[in-house]
C-alpha cells in the first residue's frame, strides 16, 4: 500500500506542468515550493523499489523529467548529490571569487588613475 504524504508545512508549490487554478479545481494538496533532502530521497526509493514512474509522479505531483534527474543525481553520488545548499568549499570558492572581483576593481582603478596622471606609457614599460 502506497501512502500519500504531501502536507510537509512548507508553502503551496505551483506545479510545471499545469495551471494552478486546475490542480486545486482538480482537488489538489498544497505542495512544498522545496522538497527536503529526505522527502526526495524517499522519492527516488520508491522508484528503486519498482513502483512504476507515472504512479510515483501523480502521487507527488512531480514531473516525470524531474523524478528521473533526482533518481540520476542519487544514484551518482547519493544523498549528498541532492542537496540545494552550498557547502564549505562552495562557500569557500564564492569567498574566493568575491576578493578577486574585488581585486579587478582596484586594479582597474588604478590604471584609470595612472592614464589620468599621463604615466600610462611608462607604467606598461615597467610591467614588461
Amino acid at each position: 500500500m502506497v501512502t500519500k504524504k504531501v502536507d510537509m508545512g512548507k508553502k503551496a508549490r505551483k506545479p510545471t506542468t499545469a495551471p494552478a487554478e486546475e490542480s486545486v479545481a482538480s482537488g489538489g494538496v498544497e505542495l512544498p515550493e522545496r522538497w527536503s533532502l529526505q522527502r526526495k530521497s524517499e522519492l527516488v526509493l520508491r522508484l528503486r523499489r519498482g513502483e512504476p514512474l507515472d504512479a510515483v509522479s501523480r502521487d507527488s505531483q512531480i514531473p516525470a523529467h524531474e523524478l528521473e534527474s533526482w533518481k540520476r543525481v542519487f544514484l551518482d553520488t547519493g544523498t549528498r548529490g541532492l542537496k540545494t545548499r552550498a557547502e564549505a568549499e562552495e562557500r569557500e570558492l564564492t569567498v574566493a571569487r568575491a576578493k578577486i572581483g574585488e581585486l579587478m576593481m582596484r586594479l582597474e582603478l588604478a590604471e584609470h588613475r595612472i592614464e589620468k596622471r599621463g604615466l600610462a606609457d611608462e607604467w606598461k614599460r615597467s610591467r614588461r
